[in-house]
């Protein structure tokens, strides 16, 4: 038995660890430490962040991907704020998004914005206008919001049906659904309609676009996003007394004579009472002792869906607005990078962010740049007399769970039926798609489960039912 073994069994009742370092982990991490435990977070990379990491690059830093949350994600926002990081990632004053359609000879730009009525009377002036529907499917979509919002969010029936079919049910033409309904179920949930869960689905446009005036203004960091997950989080952690060990791949977990648990790293075995996995489905499917969930193979069945990510360097300002959204191209959503990379020499770094890339995922870079640059040409007039200093991509092959119907009966909470592991990340029941909010969502939820059942409090968490 090693030292640290010895130490944490002397000690079970007040030691926890905590297997990954990503938003569910970091947060769980602290708010066990922050009720006071002794924690310790095991890390398998060199960094923590999970899937939303910085690298560098030269003498550029580089996201691995575009990352954004809404005024709704109470639980990124609380994470924001207990990392010291709010500042570094504001909100918009209002929810302003530029829409560029080219299927027309020149690019024609619409906008979705809101006003500052309530609810749905905040989104009716920028419905009304938007050039990228017919005046009867903007009819329509107003009706079928309407529709979305009397939805019973806690009926396990939507989970069944695909969001596509509900949508065509309720009117929306395909046009309709491209231009409005994907525009932003794409972005969100890493699915076009007819490939996402109706629960899932109305859960994001209910809860973003159907709560409150404000719920989908956009906010997004502009510093890299190691410096909020990683850094901060890194220096959140060390305040609250959580030992990091990073390069920590955790081979496996037993129970200790004594009745605790034991992790087991290349390194050390770690003893504790407390555990909480805050993994990958499959990495926790291979960690779960048997009978530790009811149907532990269901893990298996939950999918993955990419995220392609393109890195554009200009050698000028081709760009003169944050981010817009793209239609008529397969161009997807495209952000101004150019200050958070610390892009010197002038210049401009555009990051333009492909979700459902199944199709795309695995082709040659430059593949990529023949198919995109020439994209980027139609939408940007000033691109086409700019010269392309760089152009890379970045890959995440398994970003996100993949938002199928029938996926809410696969995704467990973070109670298993071994006393003391628990489980987060953002594939587990939180309600959400995979977002950085369904992380911390989730990483908070284990942590409340654990000290409920450890009898320490638990109210330094954000509140659950925001």
């Amino acid at each position: 038995m090693t030292a640290q073994e010895t130490q944490a069994d002397g000690a079970e009742s007040r030691s926890a660890v905590v297997v990954g370092g990503g938003l569910a982990g970091i947060t769980a991490a602290l708010g066990l430490a922050d009720a006071g435990l002794d924690v310790t977070l095991l890390e398998g990379r060199p960094r923590l962040g999970g899937l939303a990491f910085s690298f560098q690059r030269g003498d550029l830093t580089v996201d691995n991907g575009q990352h954004v949350y809404l005024r709704c994600c109470t639980a990124y926002r609380w994470f924001l704020d207990r990392v010291d990081g709010a500042a570094l990632a504001p909100l918009q004053d209002r929810l302003d998004v530029p829409v560029l359609d080219v299927a027309t000879p020149s690019p024609r730009l619409g906008r979705l914005r809101r006003a500052g009525l309530p609810v749905p009377l905040h989104l009716a002036r920028s419905l009304a206008t938007y050039p990228h529907l017919s005046l009867a499917e903007r009819a329509k979509v107003g009706r079928a919001a309407l529709a979305l919002k009397a939805l019973d969010l806690a009926d396990p029936a939507l989970d069944d049906e695909d969001f596509g079919t509900w949508l065509g049910r309720h009117g929306q033409s395909a046009r309709a659904i491209e231009a409005l309904w994907d525009l932003v179920g794409i972005a969100t949930l890493n699915a076009v309609a007819g490939d996402s869960s109706l629960g899932l689905a109305a859960m994001v446009f209910k809860t973003g676009l159907l709560s409150e005036p404000g719920a989908a203004d956009i906010g997004w960091a502009r510093v890299p996003l190691g410096d909020l997950h990683d850094k901060l989080a890194r220096e959140a952690l060390d305040k609250a007394g959580v030992r990091t060990e990073l390069r920590a791949k955790v081979a496996g977990i037993s129970r200790t004579e004594t009745g605790g648990w034991r992790v087991r790293t290349d390194g050390e075995e770690i003893a504790a009472e407390t555990i909480v996995l805050a993994v990958p489905q499959r990495e926790a499917h291979e960690l779960l002792p048997d009978g530790a969930l009811d149907a532990k193979d269901q893990l298996l069945e939950i999918g993955t869906a990419p995220i392609l990510n393109l890195h554009v360097i200009y050698d000028r300002k081709v760009l003169r607005q944050p981010f817009f959204a793209a239609l008529g191209t397969p161009v997807q959503w495209v952000f101004d990078r150019t200050e958070a990379s610390g892009l010197n020499g002038g210049g401009q770094y555009l990051a333009v962010s492909q979700s459902i890339a199944q199709n795309e995922i695995d082709a040659p870079v430059a593949e990529l740049r023949e198919r995109y640059l020439p994209e980027l040409k139609r939408l940007l007039p000033a691109a086409r007399g700019a010269q392309v200093r760089d152009f890379f991509v970045t890959r995440e092959r398994t970003a996100t769970f993949a938002p199928t119907p029938g996926v809410g009966r696969l995704r467990p909470g973070p109670r298993t039926r071994a006393p003391g592991l628990y489980l987060a990340g953002a594939w587990t029941a939180t309600g959400w798609p995979a977002t950085m909010e369904s992380a911390v969502r989730s990483g908070a939820a284990a942590a409340r489960a654990a000290l409920g059942t450890l009898g320490r409090p638990h109210d330094h968490l954000f509140e659950e039912a925001a």
